[in-house]
C-alpha cells in the first residue's frame, strides 16, 4: 500500500433524518441552539434539509437535519436517524483514487456539488467483491475542505 496522499482533517457535518424535520428542529434549533443557515431541496436525492451549525469559522460543525420528499421512495434519508457523517478531506480527487486504488467502494454519483456548496462524494456502506472496505452499514461523505479549513486544523496540529 502507498502512502496516503491525503489528509481527513476533522468532521465537517452529521446528517440526522426523520419524517418530519420539525421535530429534529424543536431538539437541534429549539432545545439545543444551532442556528439554521440554509435549506437544500433535492428530488434527485429525496431530500428536504435544513442546514444547522454549531460552532463558527472554519471549525464550524454543520448539522443537517433531513425529511424525505416522498417516504416511499429512495434514498430513503429518514430510514436511517443517523444518516451519514461527514469528514473534511485536504485533497478529495487524491482520496478518491487512492481509496479506489486501495479496495473502497463508493456510492454512486461520484464527486459532485454537495448541499452545503463544497464538492463531496460518498463511501457506499456495504464493501462488495471488487471493493470490499464499505462503511460497514455507516454511509460516509467526504467533503472538499476550503482552505481556511485546511489551515485552521494545520495550525491546531501545531
Amino acid at each position: 500500500m502507498t502512502q496516503r496522499p491525503f489528509k481527513i482533517l476533522g468532521i465537517q457535518q452529521i446528517a440526522i433524518g426523520g419524517p418530519s424535520k420539525d421535530k429534529l428542529k424543536t431538539l437541534w434549533v429549539d432545545m439545543l441552539g444551532l442556528e439554521v443557515t440554509g435549506n437544500f431541496v433535492s428530488e434527485r436525492e429525496n431530500v428536504d434539509e435544513d442546514i444547522c451549525a454549531m460552532g463558527k469559522g472554519p471549525l464550524k460543525v454543520e448539522v443537517d437535519l433531513m425529511q424525505p420528499l416522498d417516504a416511499e421512495k429512495k434514498p430513503a434519508v429518514h430510514a436511517t436517524p443517523l444518516n451519514h457523517v461527514g469528514l473534511w478531506v485536504d485533497d478529495l480527487p487524491k482520496a478518491v483514487e487512492w481509496l479506489s486504488a486501495n479496495g473502497v467502494r463508493f456510492a454512486p454519483g461520484g464527486i459532485r456539488r454537495g448541499a452545503a456548496g463544497y464538492d463531496i462524494t460518498f463511501l457506499h456502506p456495504k464493501g462488495n467483491e471488487e471493493f470490499p472496505i464499505g462503511g460497514e452499514g455507516v454511509l460516509v461523505e467526504l467533503v472538499q475542505a476550503p482552505a481556511e479549513v485546511v489551515e485552521a486544523f494545520a495550525k491546531l496540529a501545531g
